[in-house]
């Protein structure tokens, strides 16, 4: 079911899209609190050296003093709840 759509899930599995969308958050929720993404997700040293696949890249010269997703590093980070919509469908 990985890239599909709720609504082909729910079909998929014969249940409503609120339940499928209810038991996804759920489970998103259960993988990002502590107990569960503290033993699980490791964030990169400073010091690690960056893979030879971003490394090798043409393009990675454009990033190569860039803090973010290209580096590896991981910002955690919360949107409040009346900017939800604006920032909807954005990465």
């Amino acid at each position: 079911v990985t890239g599909l759509s709720s609504r082909h899930v729910s079909e998929h599995f014969q249940r409503s899209n609120e339940t499928i969308v209810g038991y996804f958050k759920k489970i998103l929720i259960a993988l990002l609190l502590p107990p569960f993404y503290t033993s699980q997700v490791q964030l990169p040293m400073a010091s690690t050296p960056l893979a030879a696949v971003i490394n090798s890249s043409p393009h990675f010269r454009f990033f190569h003093n860039c803090i973010g997703a290209v580096d590896g590093t991981h910002i955690h980070a919360f949107v409040r709840q009346e900017n939800h919509p604006s920032m909807r469908n954005h990465k």
